[in-house]
């Protein structure tokens, strides 16, 4: 898992290795990091010089053996900072160019958890009424870091999102309380229409979830996403027909 992870944010294989065998053993030698690490002896000298560039590693000069030590796992979170800092000053520039070509037309697939956020971060860059029919209450997924979700929130309550949703049955009744949470106006669709679906419609695009459980994307979800306003219009008319035959029910507390 540590080593997952510290690949995850930029280290290589043989670097995560290295590092975290330094980190459990201390001051070591090469022979030792190559044992250890299981990392052939020639490939240990390159990549301990590459550690000792990031700041990581630091060499102590000896008459035998130069010994390698680990420089506290703190400036990992020193290193990120200065990502995100080079990120944040060519943002404009990238924002500029993405929305330099507006799309008229697209399809593409969103996969996985980070594909779920990136649905998330579209309809906070959309910022239009949105309408979810078949909700799962998806915002409980495992995985999705309560961060992320704060700063989705905050999103949107900056554009005033306005939503309308339309809950799967099941919602109501493994998770009631789900409800209240999105805000906007609501109803739960008849238990005999309950399915692993969902659809999605804000501004121009529609987005369609294959199958998901209440309040779990899943780990290999899917999202078919469509941009097209013929399309997305069609949707809503139907979303709106749908709304206006489905019945209210009972003893649902809705938050004013």
């Amino acid at each position: 898992m540590n080593l997952e992870i510290l690949e995850s944010i930029g280290l290589s294989q043989n670097e995560a290795k290295i590092y975290e065998v330094l980190l459990d053993l201390g001051e070591s030698g090469v022979s030792t990091i190559a044992v250890k690490a299981n990392v052939h002896r020639r490939n240990v000298y390159d990549t301990l010089n590459r550690l000792i560039e990031k700041g990581l590693v630091f060499q102590i000069f000896q008459k035998s053996e130069n010994l390698y030590s680990p420089v506290d796992p703190g400036k990992l979170m020193e290193l990120l900072k200065e990502k995100e800092t080079k990120l944040k000053k060519i943002m404009p520039h990238l924002e500029t160019l993405y929305h330099s070509q507006p799309v008229e037309e697209a399809a593409f697939i969103y996969k996985g958890l980070e594909g779920y956020k990136n649905y998330l971060r579209d309809l906070a860059r959309i910022g239009e009424t949105t309408y979810f029919l078949g909700a799962k209450a998806l915002w409980f997924t495992p995985g999705i870091q309560k961060a992320f979700l704060k700063n989705y929130q905050r999103e949107m309550k900056k554009k005033k999102q306005t939503y309308y949703t339309l809950f799967d049955y099941r919602v109501y009744e493994m998770m009631p309380k789900a409800m209240n949470m999105v805000g906007g106006e609501y109803k739960v669709l008849p238990k005999e229409y309950s399915t692993p679906g969902i659809c999605d419609i804000c501004g121009d695009y529609i987005f369609t979830f294959n199958s998901a459980n209440v309040g779990d994307f899943g780990e290999d979800g899917s999202i078919f996403v469509m941009k097209n306003k013929q399309l997305a219009d069609s949707y809503r008319t139907w979303f709106q027909f749908i709304w206006d035959f489905c019945p209210e029910l009972p003893n649902i507390k809705k938050t004013p």
